[in-house]
């Protein structure tokens, strides 16, 4: 699957907006990037489960921050992020992990996110 189908199947699933400040993606004013949600960095796979839509902006200024953090940073802006989105999205990505098997490096990152988001 190329990027461009990636990205039309993670806007079906999730919506037609950035997961973090919910401005609307389109080609023409807002471009959508795919975040992954457990860094490549963690050990974060390279799937689909991993990955929501966010703009560009959003993307760059989260950087290597952690979910917990970037998503309190965001509401400190005033923005409204998609908690349930993602929190569906991280649990998806457990049980794609959990059926697949692998991502050492990725699994107590995802289990602390988890945790800090549900608490």
């Amino acid at each position: 699957m190329n990027r461009r189908q990636r990205m039309q199947l993670i806007l079906q699933r999730d919506g037609n907006s950035c997961v973090w400040c919910r401005r609307p993606l389109n080609v023409d004013l807002v471009a959508a990037t795919t975040e992954h949600l457990v860094p490549r960095l963690k050990g974060g796979p390279r799937w689909i489960e991993n990955e929501v839509a966010a703009c560009r902006r959003c993307n760059g200024q989260r950087g290597h921050r952690t979910l917990g953090d970037w998503l309190d940073e965001c509401e400190r802006r005033g923005w409204e992020p998609d908690r349930a989105t993602i929190l569906d999205a991280l649990e998806s990505l457990q049980a794609a992990i959990a059926e697949r098997g692998g991502q050492r490096r990725a699994r107590p990152y995802l289990e602390s996110q988890l945790r800090r988001l549900r608490g």
